[in-house]
Formats: C-alpha cells, structure tokens, sequence
C-alpha cells in the first residue's frame, strides 16, 4: 500500500468529529472544536511547552516576498495558466515553452529575498534546537526561500524550482545557474504577445552526468504526478511526533497537503492556522490568525519569557 493511501484513510477515519449525533457533550465538543480561538496569549503557551513543532507552508508565505503564486484571476504565464505547462504530457509535447516558463519563475525567485515569516520560522528553528526541542518546515513550495532563511530541517514535497531530474538516467542534481542553459538566455518573458523560443530539445538543458546529455525537466511534483514516497514518509514520521502544528500561508485546498494539518488536529495535537482569510480546514483547529504571516508570525514565534537560552 502506498503511503499516500494509508495516509488518506488514516484522516477519512479521524479527521470528522466521529460523534454519535445522540451524545450532547459530544456534539458540543464538536461545536466548541468548530470556533477557533485567535487569542495569542493561549497559543504562546501552547507554543512554550511543545517539544516538536511541525511548520506546514504554502504559497501564502512566500506572496509577501512578490513570489507569484499563478492562481486565481490573473495568474497566468502568457496566455497559459501553471496547470497547463506543469504537467508530463505539456513537457513531452513542448519541452522548450515549459522550460521557458520555469526559466522565467527561477530568474525571478533569483530576486526574491525571504520575509519576515520566513525568517521567523528559521530563528525560531536555531534558537529551540539549542534547548533540545525540534522544529520541521513542511513545505509545498518550490521557491527554496525557507532555506534562504536558514531553515535547516525541511521537507519540500512539490520539489524545488533549483533542482533538475534527468529524464534518461533519472539523476537529481541542484542547479543555480543563471540561465540554466544558454539558449533561454533573455526568454520566458511572461507577456502574452511574446512568441514561443522554439529552442530545439538538443540545446535545452542536458545531463552532466558522464555519458548521458539526457534531456533535464526541472524536479518539481507536477499536476497528475505521485509525491516522492521517501519524502512523504518523513512527514507522515514528523507529523506522528508533533506536539504542535503550524499552518502557516496555505489554502488547505491542494491534497495531500490539506490532509496533514486536520490529521494532526484529529489525534489532539492543537493546530496553530496563520493565513490572510479562514480555510476549509480552520473549523478543525484550535488557533486561527488573519493577517499577513509576515505580521503574524514573528511575534507568535518570538522567544518565550519561560525559555532558556544556554
């Protein structure tokens, strides 16, 4: 059985109430679990006491850095959206305007910088590792800006937008080169008048490994693509050991991420949710904090007067 079915089941048997209706105390356990508390003071002692922290982010976090998140109205790359140039079958039949599109999004995360969030889940991450507690960032982001930030321990499921996969010997290999290969130097420009480069496959981005020169596909988890196993079964073991969960900048809507959370919540371990608006999943969790996370998270993170700093 593969880990993304247990997983779903696990949260299909947990994450509802699981009440009979003809039990008042549990119906009102339900309906006290349906209104989350915003009040930061009891969360900053949930937060004081938890051992393993786990950090489950999503576009959100990484919009207050002017990453684009290519969704909803206007998300488009030229006249395409990312759900139409993020897939196997788009790469096979045009792997030059696919490697444009990710050309132009890695040109422009070369200029992005980590924001404050960022930046507090990495302090937060160092200062609690020295006091014997842990914290793990569960990322669906590609954009590597959590490691900009200093984070140590990260999960990225979607993959990262500085990775390559050899499409013949299967070699992943970090890649930071600005172009990544000669031929998409100046392309990818994302406006809708622009023509397609039409780079021949042989001046794409080829394998170093010796003997190959297979063709590179960025290594990222594409739209009708399985989650890496490995990657999946790390955060199935942190999820397990978490005392304390964050969800910080995700929409909850995009499986299996928007599992994770309500799962955790399901066994009660308080679900901590930081977002500009409610979620699907915000009725499940014990904290909800509207704003920017970049403004929410700093102080939520912050050092804890009943901490000790060695």
């Amino acid at each position: 059985m593969c880990l993304f079915q247990f997983t779903a089941r696990r949260l299909v048997s947990q994450a509802h109430c699981g009440f009979k209706a003809s039990s008042s105390k549990k119906q009102k356990f339900c309906l006290e679990m349906a209104r989350p508390s915003s009040n930061m003071a009891d969360f900053r002692e949930v937060f004081a006491k938890a051992k393993h922290i786990a950090i489950i982010t999503g576009a959100g976090v990484s919009a207050e850095s002017g990453v684009p998140t290519f969704r909803g109205a206007g998300g488009f790359w030229r006249k395409w959206q990312a759900q139409e140039l993020a897939t196997p079958g788009a790469f096979a039949r045009n792997p030059s305007r696919v490697w444009e599109f990710y050309h132009y999004r890695r040109e422009v995360m070369l200029s992005k910088h980590p924001n404050p969030a960022h930046l507090a889940i990495a302090e937060c991450e160092k200062r609690l590792s020295k006091q014997g507690r842990s914290v793990v960032v569960i990322t669906q982001n590609i954009d590597e800006l959590h490691r900009k930030a200093g984070t140590k321990h990260l999960l990225e499921i979607h993959g990262s937008l500085f990775k390559t996969r050899c499409t013949s010997c299967g070699n992943v290999a970090a890649n930071y080169k600005s172009p990544i290969c000669p031929a998409l130097a100046g392309k990818g420009a994302p406006d809708p008048d622009t023509e397609d480069a039409a780079i021949p496959v042989e001046d794409l981005p080829q394998c170093e490994e010796d003997g190959c020169n297979g063709l590179l596909r960025p290594h990222v988890v594409w739209f009708g693509e399985a989650l890496d196993p490995g990657v999946l079964t790390a955060v199935e073991k942190e999820l397990d050991i978490c005392d304390l969960c964050l969800v910080v900048g995700t929409s909850s809507v995009v499986y299996p991420a928007a599992m994770f959370a309500p799962q955790v919540s399901a066994r009660g371990v308080p679900v901590a949710e930081f977002n500009m608006e409610p979620t699907p999943a915000t009725n499940r969790f014990r904290f909800h904090f509207a704003g920017p996370c970049g403004t929410t998270l700093p102080p939520a993170l912050a050092r804890h007067e009943t901490e000790i700093i060695s």
